[in-house]
């Protein structure tokens, strides 16, 4: 490897350097679409905040692990992080250890984003992604920094023979002295930064050190989401970067490669970030009318007798279902029969909560028909 190569070679390492001039601007947007999400909670009750949190972790969980190609169950996160939250959402899933490890590293890194980030908490949360010590098949060094036992960490792409290195990380006998300085720089009582740079920088300083055999990427995220939870002076998230980061994933890895592959000056890489947050918390919006739209819908409905499998059933098309509601995928959601299912919609249709689609006939779907003050 020629000297110089990657931006942890450089002779100023760690040395960030970047154009506030230039951030002045997306900086400015994305303090002001906070407050504007912020204003928009301010005057709604508890109950409301806890739904709009839910939503926006549960996201959270989903896609930073979408991110790296696995897909998680929706319903099981939401049961985990609805009964960390406290909040009463009916049947919960059956607990998923896998998920509930997730759960607990993204919301230790919010909730307790005050508390110092340590090399023993950053441990917990790696063992926390990896319970049973193993990565797909193989065994992986959990909660404790990488080894190199078999070569070097490097980020690679392409078939066997074929393979295309994006990134090398530094070898691992620098890991513990880059670590306690990454740390130490990251509770530092006098940062030198604006919070939402800390927040960009701690992000790219910990995927540059790639630090864990595996899980660099989503500890990455969390250490984002505690550092922009610090910056937004509110425990509770009520937007998702690791979302928005999924939606444009492809952007996301090509400016991490560019950026590590530079010099010292990282100014592409916030202005990236910025953009990407400020994409993140106008998306949050969208969510918050779905939230909203959900409790004026229940309070519309309070007078209307229903059983337990049309609750349950309304309350997945108003979370956004996805695709048309027909009476066997009614039957699939509720477990019971379709003779059932279509007594339970039959209802729902006479009492005006549902309505039935155009396209008829085997094709016969429903939705729910929201009043025009929702």
């Amino acid at each position: 490897m020629n000297y110089g190569e990657y931006i942890w070679q450089s002779p100023h390492w760690p040395d960030w350097r970047y154009d506030l001039a230039a951030l002045a601007e997306p900086l400015a947007a994305v303090s002001r679409a906070q407050g504007l999400l912020l204003g928009r909670l301010a005057d709604v009750g508890i109950s409301l905040r806890d739904e709009a949190s839910l939503a926006a972790l549960t996201e959270d969980v989903v896609q930073t692990s979408a991110i790296e190609g696995e897909t998680l169950n929706v319903a099981s996160v939401r049961s985990s992080v609805a009964r960390r939250l406290g909040v009463d959402i009916g049947a919960l899933a059956p607990a998923d250890r896998h998920v509930d490890g997730i759960v607990d590293m993204v919301m230790d890194a919010t909730s307790n984003a005050m508390a110092p980030l340590t090399s023993e908490r950053l441990f917990g949360w790696h063992a926390a992604l990896f319970p049973t010590g193993y990565s797909g098949i193989s065994t992986i060094n959990v909660g404790n920094w990488r080894n190199d036992a078999t070569g070097p960490m490097q980020v690679v792409s392409g078939s066997i023979g074929r393979e295309k290195v994006h990134f090398e990380a530094p070898p691992a006998k620098q890991i513990a002295s880059e670590m306690a300085r990454f740390l130490a720089w990251l509770d530092s009582p006098t940062p030198r930064e604006p919070a939402l740079i800390r927040a960009g920088l701690g992000h790219l300083w910990f995927v540059t050190l790639h630090p864990f055999d595996d899980g660099n990427g989503r500890i990455a995220r969390a250490i984002g989401d505690l550092l922009l939870t610090r910056a937004d002076g509110s425990q509770q998230r009520f937007y998702s970067l690791s979302a928005q980061i999924q939606r444009e994933r492809k952007a996301y890895y090509d400016i991490l490669e560019f950026t590590q592959k530079g010099d010292m000056d990282v100014t592409s890489w916030l202005t990236w970030f910025l953009t990407t947050l400020l994409k993140a918390i106008e998306y949050a919006h969208g969510v918050l009318d779905q939230v909203f739209i959900k409790a004026k819908f229940w309070q519309h409905s309070a007078t209307i007798p229903m059983n337990e499998r049309q609750i349950k059933v309304l309350n997945r098309l108003l979370d956004g279902f996805e695709g048309k509601l027909t009476t066997s995928k009614w039957a699939a959601l509720a477990k019971c029969s379709s003779d059932t299912a279509l007594r339970d919609i039959t209802e729902l249709l006479q009492y005006g909560i549902l309505q039935k689609n155009e396209a008829g006939g085997r094709s016969t779907s429903y939705a729910i028909k929201l009043s025009n003050d929702l």
